[in-house]
């Protein structure tokens, strides 16, 4: 399988750090010579966008596929690599849903993506209501630990 970035992060952070996401505003930037303004018609009616990207400043061989404490924390558990959302997993792909600001051309506005500047974004779908979870919610208490501050 091959997948081709359909833009870049333009702007936010940086440097990947955890933590304070919620305040940074961001570009996503189409690739101009594979889409035309065309593609973003009708995504400015959204409040949400979801960014699907890659955690391209993670080495392959710093990737992980078992068990580990996320964050490296010894108060937490070890958990799999599936059972958490850490940026050193197999395919190293990381999703995430973001505030849409506007739509300008080929740019994408957003605030709280978790992606820092320069970021191969592989797609950007619009946020729907029926799209999140049915039924009750439920995560372990380390989870809600770690993403008190998160955003």
């Amino acid at each position: 399988m091959q997948v081709k970035p359909v833009g870049t992060v333009v702007g936010g952070r940086a440097e990947p750090y955890d933590d304070d996401w919620a305040v940074e505003r961001a570009v996503v930037r189409l690739d101009g010579d594979a889409f035309g303004t065309d593609a973003l018609v009708g995504l400015a009616e959204f409040s949400h966008v979801e960014v699907v990207f890659v955690f391209h400043l993670v080495a392959p061989e710093d990737v992980r596929t078992g068990a580990r404490r996320p964050r490296d924390n010894p108060d937490w558990p070890p958990v799999g690599i599936f059972a958490q959302r850490g940026k050193v997993r197999p395919n190293r792909l990381g999703v995430s849903r973001c505030r849409l600001l506007s739509v300008e051309g080929l740019d994408v506005h957003v605030l709280g993506l978790d992606a820092v500047d320069g970021t191969p974004v592989l797609d950007i779908k619009p946020y729907m209501a029926e799209f999140g979870p049915l039924g009750e919610i439920r995560q372990p208490e380390w989870a809600t630990q770690l993403m008190r501050d998160y955003y």
